[in-house]
């Protein structure tokens, strides 16, 4: 069988909606599948990197989960990757992660419509997952195809919205769940 390590990067899940319910149902359909919770696990920013590693290094597939904080990762997550993902491990002659599949998975505020040349931001959201691949490349990580869905706002969240975003969620997470098995064929015929 082969291990799926995700690290959920929301830095206070017990106010996520979209975060929440993906990783609520990434445990129920898959629950082999190891989540790190950074903001369980670090609530004062101090990173295990030894712990981190190691989960790692046990991992087949990772998948990267969070929400799209001013077009990246959130600084939680961020601060996890420049202390985990360091020279001699994730990248250079001894780098020990090279050929594991990464998968980044996340929800964005702003409708998709913001996120092209005509909209709001100038940019389609793919230009913003260039660093993603570079980090990939950088590691020897295969990295797969990614999994995004937006207008999942923290803004006016009424009765109707929460529902909406729900919904969103929990078709991104078959999404997601679908992209792991592929990753991870030996999960197709555990589940």
């Amino acid at each position: 069988m082969q291990n799926v390590l995700i690290i959920s990067g929301h830095p206070n899940l017990k106010e996520s909606i979209g975060n929440a319910t993906i990783l609520g149902d990434v445990t129920k359909t898959l629950p082999e599948a190891e989540i790190r919770f950074l903001d369980a696990l670090y609530p004062d920013y101090q990173i295990n990197i030894a712990q981190e590693q190691e989960a790692l290094l046990k991992a087949d597939v990772i998948v990267w989960q969070f929400p799209f904080s001013w077009y990246s990762v959130p600084g939680l997550m961020k601060l996890w990757i420049d202390k985990v993902f360091v020279h001699g491990f994730a990248h250079g002659s001894s780098a020990k992660l090279g050929g594991k599949k990464l998968i980044v998975s996340f929800t964005a505020g702003a409708p998709e419509g913001l996120y092209s040349p005509e909209g709001l931001f100038g940019h389609d959201i793919g230009h913003y997952l260039a660093q993603f691949e570079t980090t990939a490349l950088l590691c020897n990580l295969d990295l797969q195809a990614p999994i995004y869905t937006c207008g999942i706002s923290y803004a006016g969240r009424d009765e109707a919205k929460v529902r909406e975003q729900k919904a969103m969620a929990k078709e991104h997470a078959a999404r997601l769940i679908a992209a792991i098995k592929d990753a991870a064929p030996a999960l197709k015929m555990a589940v």
